[in-house]
């Protein structure tokens, strides 16, 4: 059905899988995934980290680069001015919020930073690696859709890379932010798709550091 939006040719064009793929990974830290903690308890973001462990298995098979990020902070002083009260507390470096999810993250291949805003790119060391990688299309996962995800989603376009989002490897405090940032995201920066979707392209890589294989 018809809206304003595509009336007005939002979401016309497609943005299509380029040859080198890397996946990042937004804050899948125990603070976001384990319910001892307030950020913790989103049954929708416990689906994604599952969802996205399956993702990733298929995209290291292939040796598709893996960034992730978790978020901390070294004194009060580096927080910056967040609205969510609890992360003014227990989300120093080193407290058990800052573990990264064992089940989406491995030591030996992934590579793992801090950030302390919600882009996975801002100040950190991300664009560096794509670039090392030779990375032209980013495949974004993670939490929280509406905030975390929805800045790396934006950032990954203006950066000028093809931009993925799995939505059934992205999770948010509640169901609605989630779909309605990842319908107005499909409709500006990004292919909105199942990760059954990216797992069957990743089978079409070659599996040289994640080239897409010669048609």
């Amino acid at each position: 059905m018809a809206d304003k939006y595509s009336e007005a040719s939002f979401g016309a064009l497609g943005v299509g899988f380029g040859e080198r793929p890397a996946v990042v990974v937004v804050d899948f830290q125990k603070g976001f995934t384990d319910p001892r903690f307030e950020l913790g308890r989103s049954p929708y973001v416990h689906k994604a980290v599952e969802q996205t462990a399956k993702l990733l298995k298929a995209a290291r098979a292939k040796n598709v680069p893996v960034a992730s990020c978790r978020v901390g902070w070294g004194s009060e002083k580096d927080i910056g001015y967040w609205k969510i009260g609890c992360l003014h507390q227990g989300w120093f470096y080193g407290d058990p919020t800052t573990e990264m999810d064992e089940r989406v993250y491995d030591p030996k291949y992934d590579f793992n930073f801090w950030k302390n805003a919600p882009s996975i790119f801002f100040g950190t060391p991300l664009m560096s690696f794509l670039t090392k990688q030779c990375v032209d299309t980013v495949i974004v996962t993670g939490c929280n859709t509406s905030g975390c995800v929805r800045a790396s989603i934006v950032d990954a376009f203006s950066y000028g890379y093809r931009v993925i989002v799995p939505e059934d490897c992205c999770g948010d405090v509640d169901l609605g932010p989630h779909q309605s940032n990842l319908t107005d995201c499909g409709r500006r920066y990004c292919d909105v798709m199942n990760s059954a979707d990216v797992m069957a392209y990743f089978n079409r890589l070659s599996g040289k550091q994640g080239l897409a294989a010669a048609e």
